[in-house]
């Protein structure tokens, strides 16, 4: 690595005065490695990634393999990496203070905070609950004394509450309460988009493009948005690639699913310079 912690934490937040770039998921060192070599300048986790990675679904991944899965990609790239953290693995501010505290320590230069509780009747925490959530966060990272990005999550397209307004009113809320970027992942349309942005300017917003869309980078940066993340979008491709091929294999008898298979040579000489 040539760039210190603090070094990629500062180039992190420059990245979000100005323009708008793409921040690809990584969900292993591989893939962290490969999106470095492409030239992407930062990346972020996928906590659904992840975990499906470790044959579990998303959200059932302990803090503890998730705070080692962070150190990991963070040792292994020298672009920051923002943290995919869930809802802090805490119910209440003061565990969610803990969390981030454990966070900072494995070198992310940036962390998002939800504001999902996990329970299907009730999906999102109260605005009270969930802005002292956030504020404790904020406060855990400035007494650290570490320049790491805040990024507050509405949740409500994600938890089956697939309402604007409210949404708007709580990244606003989270904004108030010290987050540095804002993200409501499930926004899709322009007009939805451009809400957002307006509502929380000047700070920057993230979307999330997981999946095809009509929109280019060229049109969401007209829209106003900093940053673009795709989630588990790469993961979910992989997956695409590797279930296709198993199941002809297994179904059919047929090697047809190797057919657009990377290969063998190529992956060697990428990873080669890294070898231990």
């Amino acid at each position: 690595m040539t760039r210190t912690v603090a070094q990629k934490r500062a180039a992190f937040r420059t990245l979000h005065e100005q323009g708008c770039f793409v921040i690809p998921n990584p969900w292993d060192i591989g893939s962290a490695r490969f999106l470095e070599g492409l030239g992407f300048q930062a990346l972020a986790t996928t906590s659904s990634g992840f975990a499906w990675s470790q044959g579990h679904a998303d959200g059932a991944m302990s803090r503890e393999r998730m705070l080692a899965h962070l150190q990991e990609l963070v040792e292994a790239t020298d672009l920051p990496v923002n943290a995919d953290f869930e809802n802090g693995f805490a119910p209440d501010a003061q565990g969610v203070a803990a969390s981030v505290r454990l966070a900072i320590e494995t070198g992310v230069a940036g962390l998002s905070i939800e504001d999902s509780t996990g329970n299907a009747a009730d999906p999102l925490f109260p605005l009270d609950v969930a802005v002292e959530r956030l504020r404790a966060a904020r406060q855990a990272i400035d007494a650290s004394g570490a320049d790491v990005m805040l990024i507050g999550r509405a949740e409500n397209f994600f938890a089956g509450r697939p309402d604007l307004d409210d949404a708007i009113a709580r990244l606003k809320a989270y904004s108030d309460a010290g987050a540095d970027c804002l993200y409501a992942p499930g926004i899709k349309t322009r007009e939805q988009i451009a809400a957002v942005v307006a509502a929380v300017a000047p700070k920057p917003v993230n979307l999330l493009v997981g999946g095809t869309s009509e929109l280019t980078m060229q049109d969401i940066a007209g829209l106003g948005v900093r940053r673009v993340s795709v989630g588990g979008g790469m993961a979910r491709a992989a997956w695409g690639g590797f279930i296709r091929a198993a199941r002809t294999l297994a179904q059919q008898g047929r090697f047809d699913g190797f057919a657009d298979a990377a290969a063998g040579n190529e992956l060697n000489a990428f990873f080669r310079p890294f070898a231990d």
